[in-house]
Order: C-alpha cells, then sequence, then structure tokens
C-alpha cells in the first residue's frame, strides 16, 4: 500500500499510526504544513525505511508563516522530498493570493536550486495559477498534484507540464473525481489518502485505508486488482527512481 499523501503529525496519536504503517509494510510520504514542524515530524518515523517526510509550507498558512521561508531553504538541502505546498485559491484565501504566489515561486526557486525534489502539491482552485509557476520553475523536480479538482482541461495542462498526481478514496468516491482519474496517464497515478483531514462515510481516513482506492482504480483502469496494485507499485519506483 502506498500513502503519497498523509499527514501524520496531525493524527491524535501519531505515534500509534507510524506504528501500524509498518506493520502493514506501507510506504507513506508523511507531508508537513510548516518547515517548523518537518523536524519533530521526521523524527516520528525515525529508522522507518518505508515512511518519508517531506518539507513544506501549506498556502492557506503562508500569509501566517512566511517568515520560515528561511528555514525552509536551509532545510530543503537535508529533505529529499517536498510538501505540502502550492496554492489555495478558495474565498478564504483569495485575499492572500498575492504572499502565496510569492512564497511559492520562492519554495520552487530554493527547491530548483537544490537539485530538485518530489513535491507535493495543493492546488484546490487555483490550477491555472500554480501551472504558470511551475513553468518557471520546471527543474524544481516532480509535482504530485494531491487530490486534483480542476477542470479536465487544467488536467490535460498538467499533463503536458509532466505532473503526476495522487488520489484517494474521498476522491474516487465522487462522480467527477472518477471522470478526471479516467483522463490521468495510468503512469504518472499513485494513491493517498490525505488524513486525518479527509474523510469517507463521516470516518476520518487511516493511511491503511488507502487500500479503498484499489477496486474504483481497476474499474477504471478496466483491470484486476491485482495488475492494480503492481502498476501502483511500479509507478512508485519509477517516480523515486527519476530524483536521486
Amino acid at each position: 500500500m502506498i500513502d503519497m499523501h498523509c499527514h501524520l503529525d496531525l493524527y491524535p496519536n501519531p505515534k500509534d499510526i507510524v506504528q501500524q504503517c509498518v506493520k502493514e509494510n506501507m510506504y507513506v510520504l508523511s507531508v508537513t504544513t510548516t518547515p517548523k514542524a518537518w523536524q519533530g515530524t521526521k523524527s516520528l518515523a525515525e529508522g522507518c525505511k518505508r515512511i518519508r517526510t517531506s518539507l513544506g509550507l501549506h498556502p492557506q498558512l503562508a500569509h501566517e508563516r512566511y517568515q520560515e521561508i528561511d528555514l525552509f531553504d536551509e532545510l530543503v538541502l537535508k529533505a529529499k522530498y517536498v510538501g505540502e505546498i502550492g496554492l489555495d485559491g478558495g474565498k478564504d484565501y483569495t485575499q492572500y493570493q498575492n504572499i502565496q504566489i510569492s512564497v511559492l515561486e520562492h519554495i520552487l526557486n530554493s527547491t530548483q536550486k537544490a537539485g530538485g525534489r518530489i513535491m507535493s502539491i495543493h492546488c484546490r482552485s487555483a490550477v491555472d495559477s500554480f501551472l504558470d509557476c511551475l513553468t518557471n520553475y520546471q527543474d524544481a523536480g516532480i509535482p504530485i498534484l494531491h487530490w486534483f479538482t480542476g477542470t479536465q482541461t487544467q488536467l490535460q495542462r498538467a499533463i503536458s507540464l509532466g505532473c503526476w498526481f495522487s488520489v484517494s478514496p474521498a476522491m474516487l468516491a465522487t462522480k467527477k473525481g472518477k471522470s478526471l482519474v479516467e483522463k490521468m496517464p495510468k503512469e504518472r497515478v499513485l494513491t493517498e489518502t490525505d488524513g486525518p483531514f479527509a474523510r469517507l462515510n463521516q470516518k476520518i481516513l487511516m493511511p491503511w485505508d488507502v487500500k479503498k482506492v484499489i477496486p474504483h482504480l481497476s474499474e477504471v483502469w478496466k483491470i484486476n486488482p491485482e495488475e492494480t496494485n503492481i502498476t501502483l507499485i511500479s509507478n512508485l519506483q519509477n517516480i523515486l527512481k527519476s530524483i536521486v
């Protein structure tokens, strides 16, 4: 099982969650929302080879925590993954658009200077603005658009720019989510939960709930669940090989 976007540090009992992930032999990308959270979150999974911690500054926090950008620059040399970063065009955050873009451009530039990273991206209601920024920093690494909710046209633009996608049980529970996944290149799809923020049937998603994606992907891809698992593992191996 692969959870490429999960907030391990924000569960009420993160150490228990980590232990269960290890027991399940999961590959987990534990994303952070501020640079100051990276070291503590990383320590939660110390010694767990299949749990990686990414360095982030969430766009919804950019206007409050932009002072941490210098710390990001320092830590990105140690971090092999970047996220959660991006833009948020929701009604509560449109007033902060300029500072979000400024922070994102700084992060992409810093990540590019560091040699590129696998990046987990938030671009809710801001896909075009994010892709505009990305075109100026195409050596920043490989962007994985998490829980993509844009239009079909935006999806095609993202694909043309080399974006990957991480899809969740909650996303595939919707008609729009399924229609978007149908158009995503199968070789650029990975799975996620976005726990503990995401819910399915009013229950918080745990990292191991990512297995609930498999039947839906199998249906969309018209292959059996075993082949779906093989495809996802192959995708993970390929993206990990892409950035040393």
